[in-house]
């Protein structure tokens, strides 16, 4: 049976894609790119240098310093691992430069701009200071990467779709929006506060609904929303909680039931937004059931250590204590990051970035499957 030329392209388009997602080996080359650039969106998991030792979260301020880096790049960049994080595997694959960080004034931009902070919450930092909550130095949240997003816009001649029309089109068709993980910065500070947690969780819930209203809105297309991961099978949720906080794969039942229930009712918003945008492409990337696949069966995926951090002051059983973060003095690095999951008690390893990468644009743990977005890209570049 012989495929119309329309049809053809987006066969071509989708099976270069799978194939480059087999091992995140190859990428998505011109002609058959399906994105000309990315904005990105999100909190440390997705930073990509907005931040630094000065700037970024107080618990983790030796960012700047080796061995942060040390895999991939072979010095720090001010990503919290030590190489690449998950954008950076998603970017390879679909044909594009790394996404240089919004506050890199002389970085090339025309790929794209990544706009998440390290330490960002969801809600208004100034919540946060109204009720004494706040022990972060980090004072951006979503607002303010929205409001980063709309300067960048006004630079590339984007005033709105009326006034701007061939701008704005440049500026968004063409885009893919990366939601990363957001919410868990919010949820850290009611451990140490007697603000009522269900109040923080619908505030974090309608923050992100209003955000993605918003890009939404301003004409985003093709959107990749993230779940929060099994916060609870991270050394520091180990460390915080009691041993008889466990679940039945030995993480803390209390942290991941949290972020459980944070990803139930996100993705009851992002189906309530599917109807709002009929003509846009949300999918969700389920950042809870892929850790915690690789979690259960960690041999699977070349890992050794579940719960140990690859990086810090050498102490039992978890390698992680608060004061004594990775990068600063009498701390060090395991010898091959590419076997544990957790880099330095609450950020990932290259390795595990990579599989998780992997595991949500091949459709395992993304829904609808990556490959829906693309497809539905491919059919309206042929309409344009």
């Amino acid at each position: 049976m012989a495929f119309s030329s329309p049809l053809l392209v987006i066969v071509i388009i989708i099976a270069t894609f799978l194939l480059a997602t087999l091992g995140l080996a190859a990428t998505i080359t011109p002609p058959n790119r399906p994105f000309k650039k990315i904005y990105v969106f999100g909190d440390s998991y997705t930073d990509t240098g907005n931040t630094n030792s000065a700037t970024g979260p107080s618990s983790f301020n030796f960012v700047s310093n080796p061995p942060y880096g040390m895999t991939f790049f072979h010095r720090p960049t001010n990503r919290y691992s030590d190489g690449r994080i998950m954008i950076d595997f998603v970017s390879q694959v679909l044909g594009l430069p790394f996404i240089p960080p919004y506050l890199d004034r002389k970085a090339n931009k025309s790929h794209g701009v990544n706009f998440a902070v390290a330490g960002a919450s969801a809600i208004r930092h100034s919540f946060y200071v109204k009720n004494n909550m706040s022990l972060n130095i980090t004072p951006q949240s979503l607002e303010t990467e929205i409001r980063w997003f709309d300067k960048f816009l006004e630079s590339q001649g984007c005033k709105g779709w009326n006034e701007t029309p061939k701008q704005c089109g440049e500026a968004f068709e063409d885009a893919l929006f990366w939601i990363g993980e957001m919410g868990e910065n919010d949820y850290s500070y009611t451990y140490i506060s007697s603000v009522d947690k269900l109040k923080v969780q619908k505030l974090v819930i309608k923050s992100l609904t209003t955000f993605l209203q918003t890009i939404l809105s301003k004409g985003a297309k093709y959107v990749v929303v993230q779940g929060l991961p099994t916060t609870g099978c991270l050394p520091f949720a180990l460390f915080l909680s009691s041993d008889d906080d466990r679940d039945a794969i030995g993480c803390s039942s209390s942290f991941n039931k949290q972020s459980y229930e944070h990803n139930r009712l996100l993705q009851s918003k992002l189906a309530y937004l599917r109807n709002q945008f009929p003509d846009a492409v949300i999918v969700y990337s389920d950042f809870w059931n892929s850790f915690r696949e690789v979690v259960t069966s960690p041999e699977k995926y070349g890992f050794v250590e579940r719960f140990k951090a690859c990086c810090g002051p050498g102490a039992d059983p978890y390698n992680f204590e608060m004061f004594f973060p990775c990068g600063s003095p009498n701390t060090s690095a395991c010898g091959n990051p590419y076997q544990y999951i957790n880099w330095d008690g609450a950020h990932l390893t290259e390795g595990m970035n990579k599989v998780l990468a992997n595991l949500m644009l091949d459709g395992t743990f993304s829904y609808p499957p990556f490959q829906t977005l693309l497809k539905k890209k491919g059919e309206q570049s042929l309409r344009t």
